[in-house]
């Protein structure tokens, strides 16, 4: 399916004031990727847009960036660690504890393609330590939305990540690669 979304029921329980917003930040066409104020917009509907605009003038490989990114890893380790799952399910706690650190590598080396499809996976295994079976049937993104609005745009977002083939993401300039992916990280990381 690539990056970029079809229509589908997840887009239909999108409530009408963010549905322009969703469809700016991921774009039909691949190549035409995310555009800088569509990030931007969605940032600032998620209630992270400060955050986001101070660090996408961060460069990857700097201090503060690793700084950063280990708030990031510490607040996800305690998402992580807060969540209540059934004894058969405490493996998945610890394995996706294990897959931040490489993340957070791809991000610093500036391997934004291989971090955006990671981090899709990643949020596939949290929504269901937080949500459960809920989180694989195909009324979720309504689900969340009945929640709260932004957790709703959050999870409709990472229902896009989550499905990340590389192929779909070949001639995305990497700039609005990395706009996607630090959407999510700055969500998580103020959650």
């Amino acid at each position: 399916m690539g990056m970029y979304h079809n229509h589908s029921s997840e887009d239909s329980a999108i409530p009408n004031e963010y549905r322009t917003i969703a469809k700016a930040l991921l774009p039909s066409s691949p190549e035409q990727g995310a555009d800088p104020a569509a990030a931007t917009d969605f940032a600032e509907a998620l209630g992270i847009g400060t955050e986001y605009r101070r660090l996408m003038g961060i460069e990857h490989n700097t201090e503060q960036m690793r700084k950063f990114l280990g708030h990031f890893q510490n607040n996800l380790d305690l998402l992580i660690q807060k969540t209540w799952v059934e004894k058969a399910d405490e493996s998945r706690k610890e394995k996706l504890q294990d897959e931040v650190l490489p993340l957070m590598h791809l991000i610093v080396q500036g391997d934004f393609r291989q971090a955006l499809e990671q981090f899709g996976a990643i949020l596939e295994e949290l929504s269901y330590l937080f949500f459960g079976a809920q989180s694989t049937k195909d009324d979720f993104t309504e689900y969340t939305f009945r929640i709260d609005d932004r957790i709703g745009l959050f999870w409709w977002y990472g229902s896009k990540l989550s499905r990340l083939k590389k192929s779909g993401m070949d001639n995305t300039p990497e700039e609005s690669l990395w706009a996607v992916l630090l959407i999510g990280i700055c969500y998580l990381t103020n959650f």
